[in-house]
Parts: C-alpha cells; structure tokens; sequence
C-alpha cells in the first residue's frame, strides 16, 4: 500500500530533521559531536526468494551515526579550560559511574577536585612530593593550602673567575731598621747607618745584592733596595722637640739642615712650626702636637727619610729628641758648636718567601722582622676581593636571607701553588665560620685550586660546608629558626634528609677559571619560603602544575585520557558525555600524546565540529522529503477516493 510506503518515508524524514535540528542546537557546545541519519529501503521477501518484479515497502532508519572528527580548537583565558587535539577523551567519574567526555572546561569545586560543568570529576594520575606521576587512576585533586617553607640545604651556582685578575693581596716579612741620633762637638756626625752589603734570596732560589755606603740617609739606602726584586722599601724620619726642654736665647740661631731660623722663629715651638712649614726645608714638615699644654713638642717630620739636622748658635739650649735617644744642644758648654743628627727608619718589605740579610752585625741588631699581609680581605671593600655574588637563602621559617660569596686570588708561592682561590662566605653581612674559641664566628674561607685546562681540580679544593649558620631577625638576635651543627659537633657532608639544622653544601664543581670576564651563568638554591595556590597550569601532555606566590610551582597531578578501538561504539549519555558499551570495546587509558591518543592545549576548548552551513543545506532537504511524502500520501488518498465513488 502506498500510504505505508508514504508513512516510512515521513517517519525517516522526521528523524532526519530531529538529527539535523539537535546537530543545529548544538553548534556552540563545547566538545558536541555531530549526527547523521543513514537510512535503507524496505522490499517484502518471501520465502525462498523473492520476486523480481519487487516494489518496495519504503525506507528506515539503519543508523544515527556520531561524527567524531576534529573540532576547531578556541583559545580562553582560563588555564583549567583544555583542548584535545587529536583522538582521546576526558575520564569522567558521575558518582562512582564513568563517563568519557571530549569537553574540556573544567574547574575546582569547593572540595578541591578539578571537575566539569555538571559536577563530574576529572580523572588522571597522581604525583608524589617529589612530583612523580604514578600509574593509579583517580580523582584529581587541587590542595589549596599554603605551600610550606623549605630550608636551603644547597647552593649550585654556575661561575667563571676570571684568569687575568691580578693578585690583589700582599704578603711577606717586614723589616725595620732605624738610624741613630749622634751629637757631636766637633764636625762629621754620623746617622748611625754604616756601609752595608744587602742580598736577597728568592723562593725561586736566585740570589741578589746590592752595597750602600756608610752615612747613607734612610731614604737614599731605601730607593736603592727598592731595586733589587722582591723588595719594596720606605723611609721616613722623625725628630722632637719638648716644649719642657726649648729655651733658646735671644739672639740665638738654629740650623735645620743648613737653614737658618732666629729671632721671632724662635720665640716658641709654634713660631717654629710655622716657620719652618714657610720655608725652604724641602720634604719636611712641622706638626704641634698638645699645643699650649705642658706636654707640648713639636714634631719634625722629613718624609722621604732624608737626615734631620740641627746646629744651635749663641747662649740658649735645645733637647733634640731621636728615635732613641736625645742630644742636648748647650752652646755654652761646647765649643765650637753643638749639633746633632737624627737619622731615619727604613721600612723594607720583602716578598713572601724571600729573605732579605744585611751583612754587618750593627745592622742586623737593630732590626726588627714580622710576617705582613697589606690589603687583606675586607667585605666593605671591593679593593680587597676580585669577583663578589649574591644569592637569597631560606632558614626552616621561610626567612629569606642573603648569602654573599667572594672570590680572591692568591698569588703563587712556596706554600701556595697556581690558580688558587679563596672563597669567602657571610650571610646577612655576618662571618659563619665556626668559632675556635668559644662561640665567637670565625670568618668562613675556602680554597678553590683550578687545573691548567680551567676546569676545577675536586680532589685538592675544598669541600663547602657552611656549618656555623645561625639565622637572625633584623635587629641581629637568633629568629627561631633551625641553628647549626659545628664541624666539631658532627656537622658534616652529606646534609641529612630531612635537614635538622641550618648547615648547608655550595657545590662549586662546576665552576671554571678561564680567560674571560667573570660570569654567573645560573644560581640555583632549593629553598624557598612559604607560598599561597595562585594558579593551574596545564602543558601539552597532562601534566597539572601549581603555581604559588612565592614563585613555587609543584606537580599535582597528569590528566589521563581514553581511547577506544570502535569509539562509534560509544552510547551518548548526554551532557556532551558518553558511556562505554560492548560495540565500543574496553577503554585504552595513558597518558596524553602517548600511543593514538592526542595532546591538550590548555587555556583552549574544542568547539563543536558542526558546520552550520551543512546543515541548512541538510534541513532544507530533510523538509523537502518530507513534504514529497506527505503528497505521496494526498495523491494515495485521492485515488481511494476515486474508486470510493464508483
């Protein structure tokens, strides 16, 4: 019958515009998938064949096919909003059922857990303390406390101290030795140095010498040492005059290195001072020290270590104060006229393992020897020290404190071979090293020996254990935090884990010393303080990152996704969620962008893969057949009807 025809024919139309209309209503869902209707004919077969004079019984529907290529792929502001790109669905438990989702805009409910729109919640696989992703499936979860604090336990910085620097640091013996103050009566006073042999022996085992004649000035002998190699000699002289032993008489003169003064010069050490500052006494110069006070004396100071000396005319006396002794000059008790000399101080250095010999037995009585070392280290000054870093460090509170490194090269020597440096260490601007006596800090240093290649040579430099680390508040007393375990309490390398105190290594084994400017090309520490959740980051392959305002990020958890062998298989379940069934197979769950399955994009969703344009064009002919179905049921009617009437 024709209206049976015609009835399937609607039927089948009606389907086609509710798969149309439903792929239409869907256009702006996230993750939606599009239908198709497919539709077969219908013959009546008898049995044992059929006829082949057939007319069919019209059409039904065979299929509602789901559609699952690609979507387009739209970029959000939201980190926890994903895109699959690629095959793969979300794992989604509904209240113990699971459910797999191509949806990718997900949040955190107020329990934690990362979840869709409708409450589901999105599986993956979690990560341990040290963000290790297991294989156990289960809910994903966001912990929204603080992040706490971590203790620094090791510094690994990436250095370069550069080869050229110059040795900043003096270091070698220091030898003085001192003229004498002789007064004569009559001519050729002497300044106390006799002819003398000098020789230096080098750590290198070469020898020098060189001979000053006898009444040579400090000065003169110091210029000709300063010659030899590895000596670097000063002189000066110094002579005094006490205002308790200064009456000269009127009309009396004094000669100060054949420079007359008289008169009013003499009237009083102060008439002298300026006297003698006003003339032509070259490389001297007068100081009053305690002026107008009973211990009043002018000091006469010649700078370059010349000779100072004095010759006293008429009736008055003068006490002319050496570096030993004193000469009274009295004109009225010697004839024919008192002078005295004041001969200088010669100040020689001598280079560190070398040795300086004066032959003559008087010398080598009157002198003086001690070790010396000229611009030593000192943190305030960046004279001292050749390279200087900073880092921020953290105690047991979460406390940020800074540690500064500084790095001086040392020179070469009998005790100390090439490419050594010294490191030093303060925090907050306080030394850290332990104390030797008492509790006391001493200043924390260690020794850094580099091949000839640049790299650094592990076996001879020292191990960084900063040991005697006691963290302080900014008024300089102990914060509470974890203090230190000295060397001779047990503190030691390796730093235990967990930490139970404020020690901490500096791993330097990857610092170099070659010919370039010094650089720090990384600084990594592994503490930090504490730190408040402020963001969800998810990368391409699953992985779950949680950023916190203390510049922390940590592993929560990787979101798992699943495949099917026949994923048409799948029985939608609504809310852009499908179930398993048996047509679809067992799910294949991994991790993203491994086996088949795809990659996510985060702060993205894939849009629905409906192209509305399509469907127009499907709804104007699903309409069309429609209405062609009902006329074949009019035009069916209409001849009923006709044969009705006859």
């Amino acid at each position: 019958m024709p209206f049976n025809v015609a009835l399937s024919g609607l039927k089948a139309s009606s389907l086609d515009l509710e798969v149309t209309g439903n792929n239409i209503a869907n256009t702006s869902t996230v993750g939606f998938k599009k239908s198709r209707a497919e539709f077969g004919d219908l013959y009546s077969n008898a049995f044992l064949g059929g006829g082949s004079n057939s007319v069919g019984d019209g059409v039904q529907v065979q299929n509602v096919r789901q559609v699952y290529n690609q979507g387009n792929i739209s970029f959000t502001d939201r980190g926890l909003d994903l895109a699959i790109s690629g095959s793969g669905f979300y794992v989604l438990s509904d209240g113990g059922e699971t459910k797999y989702s191509r949806a990718g805009q997900f949040g955190v409910d107020k329990d934690g857990f990362v979840v869709n729109n409708t409450g589901m919640r999105l599986q993956g696989f979690d990560a341990d303390d040290d963000g290790n992703v297991g294989g156990v499936l289960t809910d994903i979860e966001v912990d929204n406390s603080n992040l706490a604090p971590v203790r620094t336990t090791l510094i690994d910085p990436d250095l370069n101290l550069d080869s050229s620097q110059s040795v900043l640091e003096e270091r070698g013996t220091r030898l003085l030795a001192q003229g004498g103050l002789s007064g004569e009566i009559t001519a050729g006073i002497s300044n106390g140095f006799p002819s003398e042999t000098w020789t230096i022996n080098l750590p290198d085992g070469t020898t020098n010498s060189i001979t000053t004649a006898a009444n040579t000035s400090a000065g003169a002998i110091a210029a000709s040492l300063s010659t030899l190699p590895g000596v670097d000699a000063s002189a000066s002289t110094l002579a005094t005059l006490d205002v308790g032993t200064y009456n000269p008489a009127a009309g009396d003169s004094l000669l100060i290195n054949g420079v007359t003064f008289s008169g009013t010069d003499l009237t009083s050490l102060s008439s002298l001072a300026i006297a003698v500052n006003g003339s032509a006494l070259g490389g001297v110069t007068a100081v009053l020290q305690d002026a107008g006070l009973a211990t009043e004396r002018l000091e006469l100071v010649h700078n370059q270590g010349g000779d100072l000396s004095f010759t006293l005319q008429g009736t008055g006396t003068i006490n002319v104060d050496g570096v030993t002794t004193n000469v009274l000059l009295d004109p009225a008790n010697a004839a024919p006229v008192p002078s005295a000399t004041v001969g200088g101080i010669l100040d020689i250095i001598v280079e560190e393992g070398a040795t300086l010999t004066p032959a003559t037995n008087t010398l080598v009585a009157s002198f003086s020897s001690s070790s010396f070392r000229n611009n030593q280290f000192d943190p305030t000054d960046a004279g001292t020290y050749n390279h200087a870093t900073s880092t921020t460090i953290y105690d047991s509170l979460g406390n940020a404190h800074v540690a500064t490194m500084y790095f001086v090269k040392q020179g070469a020597g009998s005790t100390v071979q090439p490419n050594t440096w010294q490191m030093h260490m303060l925090i907050d601007g306080q030394d850290v090293g332990d104390p030797v006596v008492g509790t006391t800090p001493t200043r924390a240093s260690y020794t850094l020996i580099f091949n000839e290649d640049g790299t650094m040579n592990q076996n001879l430099s020292d191990q960084v254990l900063v040991s005697n680390w006691t963290p302080l508040d900014p008024s300089g007393n102990p914060n509470g935090a974890s203090g230190p375990i000295n060397v001779a309490n047990g503190g030691a390398l390796p730093i235990p884990n967990p930490p139970t105190s404020s020690n901490f290594e500096i791993d330097l084994s990857d610092t170099t010393q070659f010919g370039s400017s010094f650089s720090v090309s990384d600084m990594q520490q592994n503490g930090f303080t504490t730190g408040r959740l402020v963001g969800l980051d998810v990368d391409e392959s699953g992985i779950l990152f949680a950023r916190y305002t203390n510049g922390e990020s940590r592993v929560l958890s990787q979101v798992a996704l699943a495949n099917f062998n026949n994923e048409e298989g799948l029985s939608p379940a609504g809310e852009t969620a499908w179930v398993q069934t048996f047509a679809s197979g067992d799910p294949v769950v991994g991790a993203p962008g491994t086996g088949t399955l795809g990659s996510l994009t985060s702060s993205s969703v894939e849009e629905s893969n409906v192209d509305l344009s399509d469907e127009l064009v499907n709804l104007i002919v699903a309409q069309r057949n429609y209405q062609a179905n009902a006329k074949t049921i009019e035009t069916a009617d209409q001849v009923t009807q006709t044969i009705l009437n006859i």
